[in-house]
């Protein structure tokens, strides 16, 4: 099992625990990049995460877009880069640019 796999299975597991959960997902990137596109972070409503999507470094950024995106179900299209004031404030210096989107995730009947 890859560790893209792991996360999504520790997502599923915290659905299945009755957590409210959101997965990001880088699904672009140019440059000097942190992390590559598929890679993942799980967040919970509870404050729980699994994976990353920047190596640390935009980690606290995507994990507040996520507590929305939970709590209003609306999926989020993320745009990091260095050219973007944003960016250097949640410390995205690599040089490189990344798109990460965040979606709630929703358990499956049984």
């Amino acid at each position: 099992m890859s560790d893209q796999e792991d996360i999504l299975a520790t997502a599923a597991g915290w659905l299945a625990e009755g957590e409210t959960v959101a997965l990001a997902t880088v699904v672009e990137t140019w440059g000097s990049s942190p992390r590559p596109a598929g890679s993942h972070l799980a967040v919970t409503a509870s404050g729980r995460l699994a994976g990353s999507v920047s190596g640390g470094c935009i980690e606290g950024a995507v994990a507040e877009a996520a507590r929305r995106t939970m709590a209003d179900g609306t999926p989020q299209l993320l745009d990091f880069g260095i050219s973007d004031e944003r960016a250097w404030e949640v410390g995205l210096a690599c040089g490189g640019k990344l798109k990460v989107f965040v979606e709630k995730l929703e358990g499956q009947a049984a």
